[in-house]
């Protein structure tokens, strides 16, 4: 795991201060990779790379950047876990190191782009083609790994972090776009991020620069081809096999390997297989908030370490480690953060820093299965407007209404939700009634500068991604699922990969092995989504390997901080003092004044003074201070 940066002339001309800038870019990212620090420049200077590694495989002879016998040279950040199976199809490529980075060079050599069909992986790189004078980034499938780039005067640079960036951007700005996409999601859409001209390469898309025209190409999609032809227990055999393989594949490591876990169904199968193959070194490591039953999952955990035989580390989180942190954790994410979850994460990642260099995750399920009460919700509204109006039997209706009903009782504790969410808009097309599910902006009015935003449609944006072409139109579910996993879910992966990286920790993600993911999509909502079950097939083909009280939970929490407690007591003076500086209370696109007048009708968990905050951190950390960044090139 590393922090990559670049500079490319797209004129082909020398850049000025090439050394220096890749060597700002380096220091701005020093935290992804705390155990070294290289820069490598072409003949003329028109090229250049930074790379900060963190060692995981090949210690002694992964450093990068890396060249080849062809003078190619790649900054990588990134596993490719299939390495070793990829060496055996080189035939007679001579290999100087045992690491990954060179299999993805001698992969490029062989294959050119074709080569990313064959990576299993989390990985960004850029990589220098000096035969054909052009440049080729990637992005793997699921976006876990970041890569943003943008260009000035005629350069081009790209990083693993915007931060590495900003000293060479003239001016700070907020992308209107994707501000009106966050107040929506408390997350952006496609290739924007918030600040102004600089983008994302998205998930499963690269990157190529040849006489210097940028072409964006989008490598791989996941197809929900539904196989109708088999049975449950096929399905639930097949996920089995798969998940140990991925396992198998990324519990590699030339470091001692641990994992985050919740308590929840994911992150406890990743630990408990993950054990399996580590043996005695594996170690997890968890978090709890002294705030009552409702924020302490930690019981959960130390069964399921207990059930494998595996240490746990508890860690106690307080409002006083959220006052000392949280601006660290907007700082590393560069970003407002998709939910105060991320605070806790970065917390924990800070106590296994010192214990571990990689630690595995259970990102992904919920998006993959239908983990999120939402879909439930959705459904069964949709459910009833068919049978009303005679179209149960459409094909939409995989899952009935009536099969539905029993598992309603996992709604108890959603009734605030359920009576905004039936208010209006019932029975709508299913595109609009998730949006209304999903939608954080009509919670939202005077806070926000709305004559400022222009007119963007983020609905537009919305059902171009919920009807994608990788969808068949007729699978409510999938829909919804898709969505979220071309949206949330590299949103989630971001936070992933910024609080983990902050510390100098890998965290890989399991679930996400593309083979897992491609297969997962090809099952039947009946089957995946039984009688409204959520997770149903998951749950069945995971069962045997974690205790039956975890498989058994209607409780998951997803490891929630108690900041609308807190906000009213522990951390409110820290919030007023944040809303309320000269700055905030200048602010272009809200009204702090407002958000404050606002912050206690808040409810248990609101999420709109939680964005509020964050956004204000993040303007003062980024836009307040951008004359500290360009000044570390003067």
């Amino acid at each position: 795991m590393c922090g990559i940066a670049g500079i490319y002339s797209l004129s082909g001309n020398q850049i000025s201060g090439l050394k220096k800038r890749l060597k700002v870019s380096n220091s701005l990212q020093k935290h992804r990779g705390p155990d070294a620090d290289s820069i490598w420049l072409n003949e003329n200077k028109s090229v250049g790379f930074g790379h900060t590694r963190l060692s995981i495989i090949d210690a002694p002879g992964g450093a990068q950047p890396m060249l080849d016998s062809n003078g190619n040279c790649i900054v990588f950040n990134g596993e490719v876990y299939n390495f070793l199976e990829l060496k055996e199809q080189m035939g007679d490529y001579v290999f100087k190191t045992n690491s990954d980075t060179e299999v993805i060079l001698s992969s490029y050599s062989k294959w050119k782009e074709d080569s990313l069909d064959k990576f299993r992986g989390m990985f960004s790189f850029a990589l220098w083609d000096k035969k054909n004078n052009s440049l080729f980034c990637a992005r793997d499938f699921f976006g876990i790994k970041p890569f943003y780039y943008t260009v000035i005067d005629d350069n081009f640079y790209f990083s693993s972090e915007i931060k590495a960036l900003l000293p060479f951007v003239k001016e700070v700005e907020t992308d209107l776009e994707a501000f009106k996409e966050y107040l929506s999601f408390q997350f952006v859409l496609g290739d924007k991020t918030l600040f102004k001209n600089i983008k994302q390469l998205p998930p499963g898309h690269f990157l190529k620069i040849k006489n210097g025209k940028i072409v964006v190409k989008k490598y791989w999609e996941v197809y929900y081809d539904l196989d109708f032809n088999h049975t449950s227990k096929f399905f639930e055999n097949k996920l089995q096999f798969l998940l140990e393989d991925s396992i198998r594949l990324h519990t590699r490591s030339d470091v001692p390997i641990g994992g985050y876990l919740s308590g929840g169904l994911d992150s406890s199968v990743v630990c408990t297989l993950a054990s399996r193959h580590c043996g005695s070194d594996f170690a997890a490591f968890t978090g709890r908030f002294k705030h009552g039953e409702g924020y302490d999952e930690s019981r959960f955990a130390k069964i399921a370490s207990d059930g494998a035989n595996f240490s746990l580390s508890l860690l106690d989180i307080t409002s006083l480690d959220f006052i000392d942190n949280i601006r660290n954790v907007i700082y590393h994410m560069d970003y407002p953060s998709a939910g105060p979850g991320s605070f806790s994460q970065y917390m924990i990642s800070k106590l296994a820093s010192k214990h571990r260099k990689v630690l595995l995750g259970g990102q992904g399920g919920d998006e993959i299965f239908g983990g999120y009460t939402r879909y439930l919700i959705a459904y069964f509204e949709q459910c009833i407007k068919a049978a009303i109006n005679g179209k149960l039997n459409s094909g939409n209706f995989i899952v009935t209404y009536e099969s539905i009903i029993p598992s309603l009782k996992s709604l108890s504790g959603y009734q605030p939700l359920l009576k905004r969410f039936w208010s209006s808009g019932l029975f709508d097309d299913i595109d609009k009634r998730y949006l209304s599910l999903i939608d954080r902006t009509p919670f939202l009015t005077n806070e926000v500068r709305w004559d400022q935003l222009g007119d963007y449609c983020v609905y537009d944006k919305f059902r171009t991604i919920f009807y994608g072409d990788n969808v068949q139109k007729k699978s409510y579910f999938d829909l919804m699922t898709n969505f979220d996993f071309k949206t949330l879910l590299p949103a989630l992966l971001h936070v992933e990969d910024r609080v983990s990286m902050a510390h100098g920790l890998e965290s890989r993600v399991p679930l996400l092995d593309r083979p897992y993911v491609e297969f997962a999509a090809t099952i039947p909502s009946n089957i995946k989504f039984k009688d409204g079950n959520m997770k149903n097939i998951f749950k069945r083909s995971i069962e045997k390997y974690i205790p039956s009280e975890i498989t058994n939970r209607t409780d998951k929490m997803g490891f929630p901080t108690p900041f609308s407690d807190w906000s009213k007591n522990e951390i409110r003076d820290f919030i007023m003092d944040t809303l309320s500086s000269n700055n905030a209370i200048s602010r272009d696109l809200v009204n702090n004044k407002n958000i404050i007048k606002k912050m206690d009708n808040e409810g248990s968990f609101g999420r709109s003074l939680w964005g509020f905050l964050s956004l204000e951190i993040w303007q003062q950390e980024f836009h307040d201070k951008h004359a500290n960044f360009r000044s570390l090139i003067k």
